[in-house]
């Protein structure tokens, strides 16, 4: 059986679906440029680039959900697809072609917070669901097993080609502390160029063969099919591109990024136009609302409810001629209208560290694929990491479809004036069953956004420096600061910027307000002349008696010039003293002073506490009762247990000596008691 009646229409089937997203993996690079404007508007706006213009560039994917391939097997010598290809078969397969070509293009900022891009496009776009690929492949291979009688299905199948003209605008919309949010929109003027659509309701098939005569195999089919084009193709079967064929689409979108380095006040912000400032950006964007009207379409309404031969197709000159020759149509009335395959995007991008990132992306269509004339997106999401520098990127996009039913993994390269790169190439090596493959490529202009110059390193941008070849501080616009008198003190922080002084009086130089040749700065006193040697203070005479402080060795109690101060010891004193001692009891033949004599103790403490400069010795004396030699030691031990009482008292040991004479220097007869009782005593004597 050669490749039959529905061969044209159910090969047109087997080769339609749209991808997800032209130049996949490439759009997220920040460095993508005018082709970042086709998937998000608001992508030009705070850009890279002072201007990216596109010379020519190409996306292209095909794919199914029917048959898996060795994708490079494919393309030998020799290479059975019906052999070798790994089928899959259901009542609604499906698959797809796209191209999307871009032309020359340009963006440009018109002011820091906004952009433009124009651009021109030509798009093919086809996609079919639905369709049962068991018939389908039994057709195109001349197989019966299908056969005699087969369930078609209701395929809905769409082919649109078409030309874009369009003209973003982006601008920022929100910039405050680590927030920045932008937006976009696209106006799109829409050239139709060729239509075919198909919405098939019902269809089943059966096949009657003559082996005698193959002319004569007759076809059976009950159903009906709308089909419509852009043009009468049986009449004319030369594309005729009408201007009055066109429409208008429109795009939308935002991008948020959030910037915990690069806060919105910072002072450079707006300096730092070539540095990607986010470490998260959200993008979500609406593409492709729109439509375009075929000013010459046709579109009928087939019964199919109808016996034809194998002749009646083979006197065919096209699908469309069949079509008309054979099968009762009624016109469908309306304008033919072509509507674009509307999506919604939604992508986060996450700086990992310095220039390494990872994408996370997913398109979804968001129009219903089984109606008339509809093109529709095949779902996707993927996920991207990716290297990216102004003159380099390498990206490695992982990605899922709902059409192919398979995970991809592409790879991809940018090299500032080219870039090159694949969705599926990675996973199409290894694969022995690819059910999709695209490429894109693209060659452009890009001038970027120069950093900002700063000669002098001072942090200083030259447009803002005064003094753009000599650093300086921001303070003084980027110059030095001067030093007018050479003291080392910057005259900004000198007090006394003509005259040279010290940092330690901001460089003033040390005064001496009361002349006495100790500078303010050292003089305790500085409005009362004083020596040096008591830091400029006059010295003093607390107790006004004559004898400067200084020299004073009783500063607070009035004393005599000749006695250094102090207070002289008079014969009063010594008598009063040698009273109180005079009255001291000790034990018999003992060293050991009576307690009854602690309070005459206590009053010779108080009086040798008034002359504090006086130094004293303790004699003691004995009687002639007894022993000469153990008087004398006797003696001794009484005058030092006075000594020791009086130091433990707070007396000066270095004012106090002691000692014992016996019985060798009496006052009175030893011949009578009340001459022994004065001989027996410990006299204070004044030391001069």
């Amino acid at each position: 059986m050669k490749k039959r009646i529905f061969l044209s229409l159910f090969a047109f089937a087997s080769l339609c679906s749209a991808n997800a997203q032209s130049y996949l993996g490439y759009v997220h690079d920040n460095y993508a440029g005018v082709q970042g404007v086709l998937y998000n508007p608001a992508s030009i706006v705070d850009s890279r680039f002072k201007t990216d213009i596109n010379l020519f560039s190409i996306s292209s994917a095909v794919g199914n959900d029917l048959y898996g391939v060795k994708l490079f097997d494919a393309f030998k010598s020799g290479y059975d697809f019906d052999l070798e290809a790994k089928k899959n078969f259901s009542n609604a397969n499906n698959a797809y072609f796209n191209t999307d070509i871009m032309g020359p293009s340009v963006m440009f900022n018109i002011a820091p917070k906004h952009s433009l891009a124009v651009f021109t496009r030509a798009r093919a776009f086809m996609n079919v669901v639905d369709v049962n690929g068991k018939v389908i492949n039994d057709i195109t291979k001349d197989n019966s097993t299908s056969f005699p009688s087969a369930n078609v299905g209701s395929l809905n199948g769409v082919g649109n080609s078409w030309g874009e003209l369009g003209i973003s605008y982006a601008a920022v919309l929100y910039q405050r502390g680590q927030h920045f949010l932008k937006g976009g929109i696209t106006a799109k003027y829409l050239q139709g160029v060729a239509n075919y659509h198909l919405q098939a309701n019902g269809v089943t098939m059966a096949y009657n063969e003559n082996l005698i005569l193959p002319q004569n195999s007759t076809y059976t089919t009950t159903g009906s099919v709308v089909y419509g084009s852009s043009q009468d193709f049986a009449a004319n079967s030369n594309i005729d591109i009408d201007s009055k064929s066109r429409g208008f689409g429109v795009d939308l979108g935002l991008v948020y990024e959030w910037r915990p380095e690069y806060t919105a006040d910072r002072a450079d912000i707006n300096d730092l136009k070539e540095v990607n400032k986010y470490k998260l950006r959200f993008g979500l964007s609406v593409t492709d609302l729109g439509s375009m009207k075929y000013d010459k379409g046709v579109r009928n309404n087939y019964n199919l409810n109808k016996t034809i031969t194998q002749a009646n197709y083979d006197n065919a000159d096209s699908f469309d001629e069949f079509l008309k020759n054979n099968y009762t149509n009624v016109p469908v009335n309306g304008t033919v209208r072509s509507y674009l395959p509307t999506a919604i995007h939604a992508d986060v991008d996450w700086n990992i560290h310095n220039k390494f990132y990872l994408n996370a992306n997913a398109d979804l269509g968001v129009v219903s694929k089984t109606k008339l004339n509809q093109n529709s997106i095949a779902n996707r999401v993927s996920l991207t990491p990716r290297y990216e520098s102004k003159w380099f990127s390498a990206y490695v996009p992982i990605s899922y479809m709902d059409y192919s039913k398979q995970a991809q993994v592409g790879f991809g390269l940018r090299t500032g004036v080219f870039f090159i790169g694949s969705g599926s190439i990675l996973s199409n090596v290894v694969s022995k069953n690819s059910k999709a493959a695209d490429i894109h490529l693209g060659f452009k202009i890009p001038v970027y956004q120069k950093k900002a110059k700063d000669q002098d390193g001072d942090g200083i941008l030259d447009k803002d420096d005064e003094c753009p070849t000599v650093a300086g501080p921001v303070e003084n616009k980027g110059c030095p600061w001067g030093d007018k008198d050479n003291d080392g003190i910057l005259d900004k922080d000198d007090k006394c910027p003509d005259v040279a002084g010290p940092a330690a009086n901001n460089g003033c130089p040390w005064e001496d307000k009361d002349k006495d040749g100790v500078l303010d700065k050292d003089d305790k006193c500085p409005t009362v002349a004083g020596p040096k040697e008591n830091a400029g203070c006059p010295w003093p005479d607390t107790d006004g008696d004559g004898v400067l402080d200084k020299d004073d060795k009783c500063p607070k109690v009035k004393g005599t010039v000749a006695n250094n101060g102090c207070p002289e010891v008079t014969t009063e004193v010594i008598k009063k003293l040698n009273d109180f001692s005079k009255s001291i009891l000790f034990d018999t033949s003992k060293a050991t002073i009576k307690a009854e004599s602690n309070a005459k103790l206590e009053e010779i403490v108080k009086v040798m506490n008034e002359y504090s400069n006086a130094n004293f010795k303790l004699e003691g004396h004995t009687d002639s009762t007894g022993n000469a030699a153990k008087n004398l030691q006797l003696s001794k031990d009484r005058a030092a247990a006075v000594k020791d009482y009086l130091i433990a008292k707070g007396i000066s040991a270095s004012r106090l000596s002691s000692e014992g004479y016996g019985i060798t220097k009496p006052i009175a007869s030893n011949k009578t008691v009340a001459g022994r009782a004065e001989n027996r005593r410990v006299e204070i004597i004044l030391v001069k």
